[in-house]
């Protein structure tokens, strides 16, 4: 499935969009380690796992930037210069199932870890949403790396079974909770649910661009599309967990939050801005 050339500007997309996963995930993370204090110690765990999936996630890109550029090397084709893909070294897909086998289900986690439920409801969610994930990108992995349309299609089908699962979950039993959370977070985290679909619904498409015989388009396109979805689904969504478990954290503790919010906040109230004068 890996294109036999590249041209230089082929070649330059992929290795952009590798290079803009790294930075977005590296300093996320940083962002995320440095603000932690700023939320309450319940709220911790949830940024906590939102700051190791963007770790998990700098240390894959790594490995599959590497992979990249040792996979193609400088040719001249045709009189126009060119990266052809080097005898005996090939582009390591599963590095990305890897990344996916962790930071899928994490990104679950992070979720019911910020709605703080009853250990109870939590509990049942996490034995739901966890294995499923685990089953989602586990079952897409053997068409990934096949390159018979047949296998593709068929791993393909096997794996939106439980993504359509978690759909469930997600929409259907989690819409429960969402009614005992705060209204200032209530509308953020309905919301959040949709950005994590929408961002996961980019793979299957990226999945399926090499069935619609592209060529090396297809392919490059298909790199840049999981590096958009990495981004949106785990560097955007990391820092949407973080404003609403410090939101949660302002509202729960008054006395943390006088000493977090900036004056101009509009979550100050009259007494805290007395206060302050």
């Amino acid at each position: 499935m890996i294109p036999d050339l590249l041209t230089a500007a082929q070649f330059s997309t992929v290795y952009n969009a590798l290079s803009l996963v790294i930075a977005a995930q590296l300093f996320t993370a940083i962002f995320l380690l440095v603000s932690l204090p700023r939320v309450l110690p319940r709220y911790r765990p949830a940024v906590t796992i939102a700051l190791i999936v963007c770790g998990i996630a700098v240390y894959h890109y790594f490995r599959i930037f590497d992979s990249f550029n040792a996979a193609f090397a400088t040719d001249s084709v045709g009189g126009s210069d060119g990266y052809a893909q080097v005898a005996g070294i090939g582009f390591n897909e599963g590095y990305r199932y890897v990344d996916w086998l962790l930071t899928v289900p994490l990104l679950l986690v992070e979720l019911i870890a910020v709605l703080a439920l009853a250990r109870k409801m939590q509990n049942r969610l996490l034995l739901q949403l966890v294995p499923a994930a685990i089953l989602m990108i586990a079952l897409g992995y053997p068409g990934e790396v096949s390159g018979d349309l047949g296998v593709r299609t068929v791993f393909g089908v096997l794996s939106s079974i439980p993504f359509f699962f978690i759909l469930y979950v997600l929409f259907i039993q989690l819409s429960k909770s969402l009614a005992l959370q705060p209204v200032e977070v209530r509308g953020t985290l309905s919301r959040l649910r949709f950005l994590l679909v929408l961002s996961w619904g980019v793979y299957p498409i990226a999945y399926l661009l090499p069935a619609l015989d592209l060529g090396a388009d297809g392919w490059v396109w298909k790199q840049v599309g999981y590096s958009i979805a990495d981004i949106v689904a785990k560097a955007a969504y990391g820092l949407i967990i973080y404003q609403v478990a410090k939101t949660k954290s302002w509202i729960e503790d008054p006395e943390f939050a006088e000493h977090e919010r900036p004056l101009s906040h509009p979550l100050r109230t009259v007494a805290d801005l007395d206060k302050a004068a």
